[in-house]
């Protein structure tokens, strides 16, 4: 294999000829060998990280800094990386001490090269276009790195929203379809009061859709960024100017409405919008848990259980028990809500870390919410495609359990008191008669009284009945 030899301060180092990346990036790689997940699993990073040097090369070039040749070089090879090439060769490790350095010079390398490739020159011949004095002219990992971070954020978040709202409509479908399948409502998991299915599964739309506003108010904290700002956030080695003219190719690039920090040396080292963030996605991670929970109990039994409603049989449910089918969807969702939550614990330890002019957590935090996001987007998908959009009601069944619950006794507070409805509650259970049988045998009220009162369909909305 033909090889080059690249060096930096620390030594020389062969690298294969075929190659993008550099020495930097082939010391990151021997040193963090952690997750076995590189950010080549994340193109949403690698994308936006070519945005942000395309922008810088953009205003170096307008600024003079760096020659307009090089500058389109720079662009040219960003812009085989946003349509996806060459993310292949960013294979440092998603976890790495140096705060992103890692990331950034393997993006830094990597454009340099290809650059190079596309002026007519070899890689390695750093003299036309190098790393650091051409691609990451007027940057630290300080900014670049934080940036890019925040434009593969915001795009995660948006195809989160995306696959939130597609199982809130599923779960807003079922409940306009089960809209007249009477059941009874439960608290404390004991009879409440009649209430319908398809009431059930709108708040389940409901929930969601409320959640689907916290994500979205949380994503705009994320477009303020620090471009510009360099090591600490006094700008230096940037030339004046450069953070407005940076920021707003970087804005036009990408559509995304981004605004330079108005404190660049506390926008340096602030993580606080990334554990608001993360806990916008545990809140979203307990909803969704919340949910399965109640469709793994709506569907127990089938003989000794709830069995209100029939989730779709997606596989034998085990390996000694014919014909046992278990819930694994809303299982499968359970489990990326625990793993989502403790993450948050990650996000807030390493945010909380921070000391005095930088967090070098970020990698952690990047890739707990990259992880965190992804599950949870992959999760709704398939909950609404393979358990929710098949589930059915069992309408008799549900209705038998209304008119024999105690729970329809409530209605008859208002009427006939607290304490002779309990009385009628006790008596009911003791003996295994039903409600409407004892009222009438007590003469408490009239046939035609009750059965006003007592109509299921009528204690499902605000309704006072007099004597």
């Amino acid at each position: 294999m033909k090889t080059r030899i690249e060096h930096d301060f620390l030594g020389e180092k062969e690298i294969p000829a075929n190659i993008y990346y550099g020495v930097q990036t082939l010391r990151a790689v021997e040193n963090f060998n952690i997750t076995g997940c590189s950010i080549n699993s994340c193109p949403e990073m690698i994308e936006a990280l070519a945005y942000v040097k395309k922008a810088a090369a953009q205003a170096n070039m307008e600024l003079g800094v760096i020659p307009a040749e090089v500058a389109k070089g720079i662009c040219a090879a960003c812009d085989e990386i946003i349509a996806g090439n060459l993310h292949e060769q960013f294979p440092v490790d998603c976890i790495q001490g140096g705060a992103g350095t890692s990331t950034n010079m393997n993006a830094n390398e990597v454009i340099a090269n290809r650059a190079l490739e596309l002026m007519g020159h070899e890689k390695g011949e750093y003299q036309y276009c190098h790393p650091n004095n051409h691609v990451n002219c007027s940057q630290s990992t300080n900014d670049a790195y934080p940036t890019a971070f925040r434009l593969a954020l915001y795009n995660k978040l948006t195809t989160l929203m995306d696959a939130m709202g597609y199982l809130q409509k599923g779960f807003a479908a079922k409940g306009a379809e089960f809209a007249d399948v009477l059941k009874m409502g439960r608290t404390q998991l004991q009879d409440a009061v009649p209430m319908t299915l398809g009431q059930e599964f709108a708040a389940y739309a409901t929930t969601l859709g409320e959640d689907i506003i916290r994500v979205r108010e949380a994503r705009q904290l994320i477009t303020e960024i620090n471009l510009g700002a360099t090591a600490i956030g006094t700008g230096i080695n940037a030339p004046a100017d450069y953070s407005r003219i940076a920021t707003t190719a970087l804005r036009n690039m990408t559509g995304i409405d981004f605004t330079t920090s108005a404190n660049l040396v506390e926008a340096t080292w602030d993580t606080g919008a990334y554990v608001q963030i993360s806990g916008v996605l545990k809140r979203v991670a307990v909803k969704l848990s919340k949910i399965c929970n109640d469709l793994r109990l709506l569907s127990s039994g089938p003989r000794t259980g709830f069995n209100e409603i029939n989730l779709p049989k997606m596989q034998p449910g085990s390996s000694i028990m014919p014909g046992k089918v278990n819930p694994v969807i809303p299982e499968v969702v359970n489990q990326v809500a625990y793993d989502v939550i403790g993450k948050d614990v990650t996000v807030t330890l390493a945010a909380e870390n921070g000391q005095l002019e930088l967090n070098v957590m970020e990698p952690v935090i990047a890739n707990a919410l990259f992880q965190g996001v992804d599950m949870l987007r992959r999760a709704c998908l398939v909950l609404q495609d393979r358990c929710v959009s098949g589930i059915t009601a069992n309408r008799e069944h549900c209705r038998a359990l209304v008119e024999n619950s105690i729970g329809i006794v409530t209605a008859l507070n208002p009427i006939i008191g607290y304490e002779k409805s309990a009385s009628i509650a006790k008596e009911a259970l003791e003996t295994g008669g039903s409600v409407y049988e004892l009222v009438l045998k007590h003469n408490v009220l009239s046939k035609e009284k009750l059965d006003e009162i007592l109509s299921p369909e009528n204690m499902m909305h605000p309704r006072f009945i007099r004597n």
